[in-house]
């Protein structure tokens, strides 16, 4: 009895999760820096500082 398929199919699982465990909060992270910006400008944009305002 051969458990070289089954040893192949484990290796693959794991090699598949390890990468998506290194990609997944590289792919977050991107998406919340990009938020954070997008939202600082509406900021900027929406409220120019005068000098009159307190």
């Amino acid at each position: 009895m051969s458990y070289r398929e089954y040893v192949i199919a484990a290796y693959a699982v794991f090699a598949i999760v390890l990468l998506w465990d290194y990609v997944v909060p590289k792919l977050q992270v991107r998406a919340a820096l990009r938020a954070a910006r997008l939202r600082a400008s509406r900021t900027a944009t929406r409220n120019p500082p005068t000098e009159l305002q307190r």
